[in-house]
């Protein structure tokens, strides 16, 4: 049994990536444990839980609760069921604090995402979180980043290179593809606050996506093809690139996981499965 550390923000992760993995590594027998910026429990981003508020209607009072296109764009039922387990369980109640971390106290360390800049941006910059990946990463720990995780391990620089955690691996991560996807919808469904699916956006004289996960992960890496995406006609390539379909624990086809020694990376809620998997596999 391998004890697994799973940083988290006080609110808006995302629940899916968090609670899917929880139970995943839990059920192949781990100890999962959490941190938080004060020791407090966490929330996950509601909108992803419920569906509500990503609709049209979303913001009005009354019929915000009727669900329509937010039964697409939140966690399906497995990530649901298995986030309403999580917020019960005893280790999800009692977390440590970050600043309490100790780096013999993990065997693994698991970085998951969430996309709403209010909760996750203090996560995604904190030198806290981001002193931890790089003693995981020197010290030979398996280290998973899924979505936005990835993004903190690109922005942990290990003091003794001056370079990203990230340079010289392979990795992937939320793509542009899939952000730009979910941003366009939701400058429809949710058009009184057209970035929620944007944790960064772009300034004046920044290209299209530059401040994309896709664009900064790259950008830490010691080449840009080190950022792997699924290759158009290889098994399931449409199914992995719909931004649709999500796997099961029995069907890993929908998801895009990539290996590279101790260190793995998926892009999507709709990894979370065979990325926990494929953690606890290397754990």
């Amino acid at each position: 049994m391998a004890v697994v550390l799973i940083p988290v923000p006080d609110a808006d992760f995302d629940p899916t990536e968090v609670a899917v993995s929880w139970r995943v590594l839990s059920d192949l027998g781990h100890d999962v444990r959490f941190a938080t910026p004060e020791a407090t429990p966490a929330r996950g981003d509601e909108l992803m839980v419920t569906g509500r508020g990503l609709d049209p209607w979303g913001f009005m009072p009354g019929i915000s609760r009727v669900v329509g296109i937010g039964r697409v764009l939140r966690a399906d039922a497995r990530g649901r069921a298995a986030y309403d387990q999580l917020v019960r369980s005893p280790a999800f109640l009692e977390p440590q604090g970050w600043k309490d971390i100790d780096p013999d106290g993990f065997d693994g360390l698991l970085l998951p995402g969430g996309h709403r800049a209010r909760g996750m941006r203090p996560y995604l910059e904190s030198r806290l979180l981001q002193d931890t990946v790089v003693g995981a990463f020197r010290d030979g720990k398996p280290v998973g980043g899924i979505c936005h995780g990835v993004l903190l391990a690109a922005r942990s620089i290990d003091p003794a290179t001056g370079r990203s955690v990230l340079f010289g691996r392979r990795t992937t991560a939320l793509t542009w593809g899939l952000e730009h996807r979910a941003w366009r919808v939701a400058r429809f469904t949710r058009f009184w606050d057209p970035n929620y699916y944007r944790t960064y956006r772009e300034e004046r004289g920044q290209p299209a996506g530059w401040m994309s996960v896709q664009q900064e992960v790259t950008r830490a890496l010691a080449r840009p093809d080190d950022f792997m995406d699924v290759v158009p006609g290889s098994p399931d390539a449409a199914l992995k690139s719909s931004g649709r379909a999500r796997d099961t624990i029995d069907d890993g086809r929908p998801a895009f996981v990539v290996e590279d020694g101790t260190y793995i990376s998926a892009r999507w809620p709709g990894d979370a499965h065979t990325f926990a998997k494929r953690f606890g596999s290397v754990l």
